[in-house]
């Protein structure tokens, strides 16, 4: 199993300006991290994130380059899978499409134009589409939201195809992963809950003829330097009502995050993205630091 350690900056982030970000991206690469993962917020103030790939991607060689996640509703399918292979292509094939039906927010929901009822029947007639346009020379489909006839998506991707990383610990969404996802990536979830859910993925991947590679078992993990505040706080306990504590999702420190690390690691999960929940002074200091504390997990696992 080879583990991974990838970073992201979250829904919150202020790391939106050249100068901060580009020191960012380049600590990254620099200190030796597998991916950098951006999330999308229409409404919000982090950058759009294949736009913060793309400028990525320019100034890397290694890192590879992800979303976490990029909202499928209401996106024309031909054009994500055009912008995805230019990515991956221009990137020579280091990118890491990951998608998912858009945040629950009336700001973010308008748009985007798609009603809340109809996210997940467009997702699904849009992401097999998506597949088929970066493998297929010509597609023609019918459906009851697109109609092609002969369309092309050229050039193909560098990966033939990208694998696709899903999130969500749902009862519905771990049965669409299985269905149609290559990889699961979800978010403050614990390591109980990524062996309690990955049954479920794997048994309706079966049920659809399909098998996750054992490679592709991930997980987002928050983590800070302070105590979480209490608006936080609120906040994670409506997002994981069942936990007794919402705290237990988010790790405290660089030797807490690499605790969760490991109890994930020993739950089958090989692939990692820290989210911090809040920007740091120094993203060079942060980041060294942060390696110090996690990336030999990474080195030791490599082989």
């Amino acid at each position: 199993m080879k583990v991974r350690i990838g970073y992201g900056l979250g829904t919150r982030s202020l790391t939106n300006d050249a100068v901060r970000f580009n020191a960012f991206v380049d600590a990254l690469e620099g200190c030796g991290f597998d991916s950098l993962w951006l999330s999308e917020r229409l409404t919000g103030d982090c950058p759009d994130p294949l736009i913060g790939l793309a400028v990525a991607a320019g100034r890397t060689q290694k890192l590879k380059l992800g979303t976490s996640v990029q909202v499928l509703p209401g996106r024309n399918p031909v054009l994500v899978a055009k912008e995805w292979a230019s990515l991956d292509r221009l990137s020579n094939g280091r990118a890491l499409p990951a998608f998912g039906l858009g945040v629950a927010d009336p700001g973010e929901q308008q748009a985007f134009g798609v009603a809340r009822g109809e996210r997940a029947k467009w997702f699904d007639e849009a992401l097999p589409l998506i597949r088929r346009l970066w493998t297929e020379d010509s597609v023609d489909h019918d459906g009851a939201r697109f109609h092609y006839e002969a369309v092309r998506v050229r050039p193909k991707p560098v990966q033939q195809p990208p694998d696709v990383w899903l999130g969500g610990i749902a009862p519905s969404e771990l049965r669409r992963i299985g269905r149609l996802g290559d990889g699961w990536l979800p978010s403050f979830c614990t390591a109980d809950d990524v062996a309690r859910s990955r049954p479920i993925i794997e048994a309706a991947a079966a049920e659809h003829g399909r098998a996750i590679d054992g490679e592709h078992w991930g997980a987002l993990i928050a983590y800070t330097h302070d105590e979480l505040p209490d608006s936080v706080v609120r906040v994670l306990a409506a997002r994981r009502p069942d936990l007794d504590d919402p705290r237990q999702v988010v790790a405290v420190g660089h030797d807490g995050l690499r605790d969760a690390i490991e109890r994930f690691i020993a739950a089958g999960t090989s692939k990692f993205v820290a989210i911090p929940l809040s920007e740091p002074a120094d993203w060079d200091a942060e980041l060294a630091a942060l390696a110090g504390a996690v990336l030999d997990l990474q080195r030791a696992k490599a082989a």
